[in-house]
């Protein structure tokens, strides 16, 4: 710890304290609580273990560690400011970047690019100027922008306006990539009228027992009362990607405890004893539960092109398989529905039948729609240990000293087993130094984001520190 936070001593200052407060400083940022509870909570609990394990003079001697707001606040700065210059530092030593960008809101409702406020609008010009101005003030060349990835809005993507096309000016090379998580939930959001309807109702049930609070304590007694698993449904809410799955399987599991609770002159009384919208319930819990397991394949670190390409087309290849069991009536590809059925000891008739299997279809054609075929010219990208007939396919598209390079790594044995250990990127990244043009070509296509999850995740840290009550306290230091 000492070597990462010397260079941050300030002079005259001791310097034992001085590390001291940055290690509490670090501390206090990484639980995401307000800086002021270092004067006022931890060195009081300080002085206090000191003293019992060390004696007075060691609880004394904690007085002399800074924890004042002020100097926390100035600690967690410093720390951010070094962290962001590391990164900088090694943007600009780096032979080209990518980028990830999306937008979001706090408790104040301030919009956010690089966790910094954006002044006014929203538009594509308004975004460009903010990561304009950031590239340009950290001395990063836009030249060696090869990708960027954007959650596919208007102020985004808009043909002449959008950021895309302005970033494209200043980077000619960036190819632009929609989210592939977004792109999941737009073509998931369409089913038929039928189970949309069935969907509508079960966020109705829900709203009807989380809406208020009294409604909420009673369920719960009921439930533990019966002895469930589950005592609390969940809300559902378009913006978060795996509501709709978790909602409904939560309201599946508990709809016997549901049913005790709704009173029979509910309008959604009857919907829990009808047998076929039970049976349109667990169907939807299942479907979407399995594409919930898609949506969070897609997230991730390591998730490249070929990594989401691989999920879509598996996805796909499930989806006709329950097609053509759905014909021959058999439904062990959803277990929710089949376990349903088996404890009823019933069986679906024609039209729920159809209105399933025309949900599945319109699946797995939307999900072709948005997401393509990838070009198989970048196939000796995720391969390239393949045979001569493997090698000749590509030799029109490599240059001699990229073909000559891909015949060095196919004939290695060495480099076939580390290829099984590592991810894509970290093998390509492995080669740069005796293949640096073959390895270039490949990181340009491995390098452009294919989500913006860290984005999103970001989003969620700076959700969890922007709470009401520290949004209070930035109000009254300022």
């Amino acid at each position: 710890m000492r070597k990462e936070v010397t260079h941050f001593f300030m002079p005259g200052e001791n310097a034992k304290a001085t590390e001291a407060s940055y290690k509490v400083a670090l501390l206090i940022a990484k639980t995401g609580k307000p800086h002021s509870i270092g004067e006022t909570l931890v060195k009081p609990a300080a002085k206090v273990m000191a003293n019992i394990m060390l004696g007075k003079k060691a609880s004394d001697d904690m007085d002399k560690v800074p924890l004042s707001n002020d100097t926390v606040q100035r600690r967690i700065t410093s720390m951010a400011e070094n962290v962001q210059e590391q990164l900088m530092t090694r943007l600009r030593q780096s032979p080209f970047y990518s980028l990830q960008l999306d937008e979001s809101t706090d408790i104040v409702h301030e919009d956010y690019l690089f966790c910094q406020s954006l002044p006014t609008n929203t538009t594509g010009e308004a975004i460009f100027e903010a990561l304009h101005n950031f590239i340009v003030q950290h001395n990063v060349d836009w030249k060696k922008c090869v990708g960027i990835c954007t959650d596919g809005a208007t102020a985004m993507t808009a043909k002449h306006k959008g950021l895309v096309t302005r970033v494209r000016k200043v980077a000619p090379s960036a190819a632009s990539t929609h989210c592939c998580i977004h792109r999941e939930q737009l073509a998931v959001k369409k089913m038929p009228t039928s189970l949309k309807t069935v969907m509508d109702d079960a966020v109705k049930i829900v709203n009807t027992i989380k809406s208020k609070a009294l409604n909420s304590r009673l369920f719960k007694v009921l439930c533990e009362e019966m002895g469930s698993e589950h005592t609390k449904l969940l809300f559902h809410t378009e913006v978060r990607w795996l509501s709709r799955g978790k909602v409904l399987t939560r309201l599946f599991e508990l709809r016997d405890e549901v049913k005790l609770f709704l009173k029979q002159t509910d309008e959604m009384y009857d919907r829990l004893h009808d047998f076929h919208w039970l049976a349109k319930l667990a169907y939807l819990s299942d479907v979407f539960g399995t594409l919930n397991s898609l949506n969070l394949a897609l997230q991730g670190n390591a998730v490249t092109i070929f990594t989401v390409q691989d999920k879509i087309k598996t996805a796909r290849m499930k989806i006709d398989l329950w097609c053509a069991r759905l014909d021959r009536h058999e439904y062990d590809c959803l277990p929710t529905l089949a376990d349903f059925l088996l404890a009823t000891d019933a069986t679906l008739d024609d039209i729920t039948v159809e209105a399933i299997k025309e949900h599945l279809q319109e699946l797995h054609t939307h999900l072709g729609k948005y997401f393509p075929e990838l070009d198989l010219d970048f196939e000796w990208i995720r391969n390239p240990f393949g045979d001569k007939e493997h090698i000749e396919r590509y030799c029109s598209k490599l240059s001699m000293q990229e073909v000559n390079s891909l015949v060095d790594i196919a004939a290695d044995g060495g480099l076939r087993m580390s290829f099984k250990e590592q991810n894509l990127a970290d093998f390509w990244i492995q080669l740069q130094p005796e293949h640096p043009q073959l390895t270039e070509s490949a990181l340009r296509v491995l390098l452009p984001f294919s989500t913006t999850y860290k984005c999103e995740v970001g989003f969620s840290a700076l959700v969890g520190l922007k709470t009401k009550q520290r949004n209070r306290i930035m109000l009254i230091q300022a």
